[in-house]
């Protein structure tokens, strides 16, 4: 550089910046307000340009409204290109953060809704109505094989080992469900360790009441078949569970029009606990065979506790209940597939409260909504099925709420609360009905009525809050 430079307009640097210009546009386009190529044309303005600031502002609308500080929209128009000549000379403004507050004060705040997202939590309509069959279909063998012995005689020894079965499948059951978070092959050797364990627990229990002989066998079968239903349920091979009852529901189906005989009275629940043994060696042997997972720590046993001890209450609820009005007990079965279908119903329907509350106390308010809908859904149908079965509507109805709130419990992980408010309603039911004190019949429409409103009291408190939704 021998020479001075030109510092005049038209010189060198002016070709300089054009060829700059122009391959700044090529490369990318600029909105209609960074356009550089003006700038030497127009004069110092002394304060904004109120107008040039309104168009601006009426082009950026619908992203300056939903910003919710001035530091949203300066970052806006720092994407947009705005550099600081075309801020000072086009629109007035000494820098970048005075035009965004200009353009967040003039644009009204906006916040559109948000895009519907499909429902996560979208229930398998036909899984949960057949879930529900399969709980009450089992009871059709009895009905079977009620002619060839007195089931009035031996009703202790089935009822106590349906009760260890019940309250050790709802711990298996848990802890199949933690491992299969590792790992379907840990789920399969879960449940290949606790069914059989769990149906030898139920047969052993009930052997000081069964007197030995064919009562023993009667309890070893229904013990096999809980564990084995168990273990099929936990997999999702529900189908599977409907082949293996067929001959069952057949043989049940026809006993209006056919006397089957004892040999197939005896004969028809046989094959169907065959069966049922059959597909759950099968289903086990489709998980086992899976690739091992890493090796990740076991949850602890006590983890399952609560999970056996409500089953457990249940169980005792359940039974005093089939003392007096054992078809009443038939449709409180039947009624779980609909309880499964609404649990899965709670948790969309709470996604959809939160999105649309905007304060915590909304979202309680909006929650507290939830829980009366889903509780009404599932207790109506109850109450010309209570009037047909001949049971009071108050004693089946509050039964069905405390067993579904506590279920909602569980689904959330809140395992502990639904265990003990249901173990003392079905303590103070036992010991009432066992040692025959007042007020007699009334205790169990009054203890599930007590749980059943501290259950209540549960849901609202501990999942009134968006943390468990989230």
């Amino acid at each position: 550089m021998s020479g001075p430079m030109a510092l005049e307009p038209g010189g060198s640097e002016q070709d300089t910046l054009a060829l700059r210009l122009a391959g700044t546009r090529a490369r990318r386009p600029r909105p209609r307000w960074a356009d550089d190529s003006t700038l030497a044309l127009r004069l110092p303005r002394h304060g904004p340009d109120e107008e040039a600031v309104n168009r601006l502002a009426a082009e950026l609308a619908d992203r300056v409204g939903p910003a919710v500080h001035p530091y949203e929209v300066a970052a806006l128009l720092e994407a947009e290109g705005l550099s600081g000549d075309v801020i000072r000379h086009r629109y007035g403004h000494p820098n970048l953060f005075s035009l965004a507050s200009a353009l967040y004060e003039r644009v009204p705040r906006s916040f559109p809704e948000p895009a519907a997202v499909p429902d996560p939590w979208r229930p398998d309509h036909v899984r949960c109505l057949l879930r529900g069959a399969l709980f009450a279909l089992p009871g059709l063998a009895y009905l079977l094989v009620a002619p060839l012995w007195h089931a009035q005689e031996h009703a202790s020894a089935l009822v106590v080992a349906l009760i260890v079965s019940w309250a050790w499948g709802q711990a298996v059951g848990h802890r199949a469900h933690l491992r299969m978070t590792t790992g379907p092959r840990e789920a399969g050797r879960t449940l290949l360790a606790g069914a059989p364990l769990g149906a030898a627990l139920a047969t052993a229990a009930a052997v000081p009441l069964s007197g030995g002989g064919p009562v023993l066998w009667v309890v070893a079968a229904q013990s096999a078949y809980l564990a084995a239903a168990g273990v099929l349920l936990v997999l999702a091979r529900e189908r599977w569970l409907l082949a293996a009852l067929t001959p069952l529901v057949a043989g049940a189906v026809l006993l209006p029009w056919w006397e089957p005989g004892p040999a197939a009275r005896a004969g028809l629940p046989l094959l169907a606990l065959l069966a049922t043994l059959a597909a759950t060696a099968r289903a086990l042997r489709v998980v086992l065979v899976a690739p091992a997972a890493a090796d990740s720590p076991r949850p602890p046993l006590t983890a399952s506790l609560p999970y056996a001890l409500f089953g457990l209450a249940a169980a005792v609820l359940v039974l005093l209940e089939g003392r007096r009005h054992p078809y009443a007990v038939i449709v409180l079965t039947v009624s779980m597939g609909p309880a499964e279908w609404l649990l899965y119903r709670y948790r969309g329907w709470s996604l959809a409260a939160l999105r649309r509350a905007a304060t915590p106390a909304g979202f309680l308010l909006r929650s507290a909504g939830v829980l009366g809908l889903c509780l009404s859904a599932y207790l109506l149908p109850l109450l010309p099925a209570a009037l047909l079965t001949g049971a009071p509507p108050a004693e089946l109805l509050l039964l069905a709420a405390t067993l579904w709130t506590a279920l909602l419990l569980q689904a959330f992980g809140a395992a502990w609360p639904p265990a003990a408010v249901c173990l003392l309603a079905a303590g103070c039911a036992g010991a009432v009905a066992v040692l025959r004190l007042p007020p007699g019949a009334a205790v169990l429409p009054l203890s599930c009525g007590v749980a059943a409103l501290c259950l209540s009291a549960c849901v609202l408190r501990l999942l009134g809050r968006p943390a468990p939704h989230l």
